[in-house]
């Protein structure tokens, strides 16, 4: 049996509605950030080439920076308001960001405050991002069960990278053809609030109410047991409240370093090679677009295959053996790159690299069913905004520093921790599994309930 028939009517809509609505989120998202050198010049001073490398540089880094804020915000509100009204409440805010970039005079109509109104366009982007990659995620893994909830969870992922895609698609369109890049925008922000209306339709998950028919109960527990002490009574102890579920700090710690790998693959096989492709080999930034476009082909069809081969095979199996195979093109990649004489064989390391990524595809619904119910929204969300931006931050900047100064093989002083980190995160989700009797099998015992780690 497939992975898509053996989902009922609903939570094929659901699977539906939140890929597209991803999908359009880091459409948004990634537009301007694939159209910078277009709009930076609209939105930023000229006349001050050192403010506007600054305020053009905030603008990419506010999206992320600002993650751990959105993940503080909409954990909160995933975790006790619900998983549907903080995914409707992201798609709202993500398309009225994108109506006011699509309707905002230049600098050259409004002075420095086009400037002020586009970075804080971005910031909410980049907040917004953050309650709805980890909202979709968790909807999803607490409403399907295994096996099918992990290529359900992974291709949420997938809509994201075809959203970057697209991105990338429209904003070489644009350049290319001197197109009005207002048009992507509109487009993106209509499209946003037609999936926000369609996603009133979602359900609530079971685990999520389950959980707060659990709150409800202990509270009204509590209350008899303090009248019970108050009259006199004797009462048995309580348990302990279903939100202060304890979890093991090396799960957390399990959990951020398998988030911590997508950044390097990403600024590994989208960015640092872009020097040579300039220097050695005469490739022109619009030239360097289209070729980063085919990348992120593969990187969406590798994705969609290690999503649908989780229906088949544990994620966890197939994260490790990636990790394995990721670190061993990593330690020869300075050796390969000695070797390397056209762009040819520099895309196919490339692709190699994007399509061993070191991503948290397809075992994020793993990692979900791994965290406390009550605070797994924030958790989640919290732990994957921190990684991603210190990582960011560590791998664009890194990888340039330690390629100038110590060639190919400095490399090696960020590739190789990362990437062990990674692995020692899918080791631990492993041994967690095993515990469960869950893995190397795709599906859970009948007595096993979702539950966290304890």
């Amino acid at each position: 049996m497939s992975f898509f028939s053996s989902l009922n009517r609903g939570q094929k809509e659901a699977v539906g509605l939140l890929q597209v609505g991803t999908f359009l989120e880091y459409f948004d998202l990634m537009l301007y950030i694939h159209m910078a050198v277009l709009l930076n010049e609209l939105f930023f001073p000229q006349t001050d080439p050192q403010t506007a490398s600054i305020l053009a540089a905030f603008a990419f880094c506010v999206t992320f920076v600002f993650r751990p804020v959105g993940a503080l915000v909409f954990g909160w509100m995933g975790d006790n308001i619900g998983r549907k009204s903080t995914i409707i409440v992201t798609t709202v805010m993500m398309s009225i960001s994108c109506i006011i970039m699509a309707t905002l005079p230049t600098y050259a109509q409004i002075g420095i405050s086009a400037a002020w109104i586009m970075l804080l366009c971005r910031m909410v982007q980049g907040i917004a991002t953050m309650g709805e990659s980890m909202g979709a995620g968790i909807y999803l893994a607490e409403s399907i069960a295994r096996p099918a909830s992990y290529p359900a969870v992974a291709l949420i992922c997938t809509a994201a990278a075809i959203g970057s895609l697209v991105s990338l698609g429209v904003a070489s369109l644009v350049t290319s053809f001197l197109l009005n890049w207002r048009v992507a925008f509109w487009i993106g922000a209509v499209i946003a609030i037609i999936g926000a209306v369609a996603r009133t339709r979602l359900r609530e998950t079971p685990d999520f109410l389950e959980m707060k028919r659990k709150q409800l109960s202990q509270s009204i527990a509590e209350l008899h047991r303090l009248e019970n002490l108050e009259d006199g009574n004797v009462t048995t102890p309580q348990n302990p409240p279903v939100w202060r579920d304890p979890i093991k700090p090396r799960t957390l710690l399990s959990f951020f370093f398998i988030f911590c790998g997508y950044p390097l693959t990403f600024c590994l096989g989208f960015l640092y090679f872009n020097s040579i492709l300039k220097g050695n080999f005469g490739y022109s930034a619009n030239d360097i677009i289209i070729y980063n476009f085919f990348l992120s082909i593969i990187l969406v069809v590798s994705s969609v295959f290690w999503s649908l081969l989780s229906y088949h095979v544990h994620p966890v199996k197939i994260l490790k053996n990636r990790g394995y195979a990721a670190l061993l093109l990593l330690l020869l990649l300075p050796f390969i790159m000695m070797v390397i004489s056209n762009p040819v064989e520099l895309f196919l390391l490339q692709a190699a690299i994007i399509t061993l990524q070191l991503s948290s595809i397809p075992v994020d619904a793993v990692l979900f069913y791994h965290l406390p119910i009550a605070r797994r929204f924030t958790y989640a969300s919290f732990l994957f905004a921190a990684a991603q931006a210190l990582m960011y931050i560590i791998t664009a900047f890194g990888l340039v520093y330690l390629g100038s100064h110590w060639g190919h093989f400095g490399l090696w002083v960020i590739t190789v921790p990362i990437t062990l980190a990674f692995l020692y995160g899918a080791c631990h989700f492993e041994h967690l599994e095993r515990k469960i009797e869950i893995y190397p099998n795709l599906t859970r015992p009948s007595s096993f309930v979702h539950q966290a780690d304890v």
